[in-house]
């Protein structure tokens, strides 16, 4: 498998799991014990899946881009990438919990749409033997 469409599927699952991270920490932190509970609650937690996402969808997205040729792809890579970000840095104090909840998921889903886009484009490139 190419590193390119690896990229892409580690970074669908990176959002994935940031997106059910943020759904599912209610009802992981009533059924688990308090310190693991509080261990993948701490904002510590967020920042290093936001910032482990952050490359890894760079890479992949241009990646991508060069063989498919598709600027909007990579636009809307980055436009979730950028919520992302900005949720993790500003987003409780900003947005509040319900609010950033909201655009944590909306990022995430966002990039996995993005890379998505740009496995399918990848993939039919070779399909047709670019």
């Amino acid at each position: 498998m190419n590193t390119q469409l690896l990229l892409d599927k580690g970074s669908i699952a990176l959002s994935v799991a940031c997106g059910v991270h943020c759904l599912a920490l209610p009802v992981i932190t009533v059924m688990s014990p308090a310190l693991i509970g509080y261990a993948i609650a701490d904002e510590v937690f967020h920042q290093w899946l936001a910032f482990a996402v952050l490359p890894l969808s760079a890479v992949a997205l241009t990646m991508g881009c060069r063989q498919h040729r598709r600027a909007s792809v990579v636009l809307t890579g980055l436009a979730g990438l950028l919520i992302i970000l900005l949720t993790v840095m500003f987003g409780h104090d900003v947005l509040g919990e319900t609010g950033e909840k909201i655009a944590t998921v909306i990022g995430a889903s966002t990039i996995a749409i993005a890379h998505f886009r740009n496995y399918r484009l990848c993939q039919q490139q070779h399909e047709c033997g670019s």
